[in-house]
């Protein structure tokens, strides 16, 4: 190797490491602005779906009423960001975690109670409206039960019964 060539190799290493301390300052200097504030929460992550929605349909339509409502968005998306007030922004957070509780619980009630339809009965108590999950019987008929809270008995008409599969020894279901 000749000497120039030598040289170059050392002015790329000393070039690649100055641009990674320059890097990294810029990082520094990213992480002690943030350092204070607010940053990103699932009502930030919400509002970026919305954000991302409402583009997509600003570039098909071209509205300008439209166009204003996604800077606004936009705007209130970075003010909470970059908010040195915390406790006002966990605040809005937790009024947003409480209405999204609301409208999602009886969506996880339907999914649940879906997906337990072939092994329970559920049943609202009409003195203290508590849900009751009933094990479906093995017969078909009447079937009392005592709700847990309120100690009242419940008689449910069942019109199902439990699934039951015979198998042969080998593992196979028997027709």
């Amino acid at each position: 190797m000749k000497v120039e060539e030598k040289v170059r190799i050392t002015e790329t290493k000393e070039y690649v490491i100055m641009k990674m301390v320059i890097k990294m300052k810029w990082v520094e200097k990213g992480r002690r602005f943030m350092q204070d504030r607010y940053g990103t929460d699932e009502l930030y992550t919400f509002l970026l779906y919305i954000y991302v929605a409402l583009l997509c349909f600003d570039l098909l339509f071209h509205n300008w009423i439209l166009s204003i409502v996604v800077i606004v968005e936009f705007t209130i998306m970075f003010y909470r960001v970059f908010s040195k007030n915390k406790k006002r922004r966990r605040k809005e957070n937790e009024l947003y975690l409480k209405i999204k509780e609301k409208l999602v619980a009886p969506f996880l009630s339907l999914q649940r109670r879906w997906k337990d339809k072939d092994t329970l009965i559920y049943k609202k108590c009409s003195r203290c409206k508590t849900t009751l999950r009933i094990p479906l019987p093995s017969e078909r008929g009447i079937k009392h039960v005592t709700c847990p809270k309120c100690k009242k008995r419940l008689t449910v008409l069942c019109l199902r019964k439990v699934k039951v599969e015979i198998f042969n020894k080998d593992g196979k279901r028997k027709k």
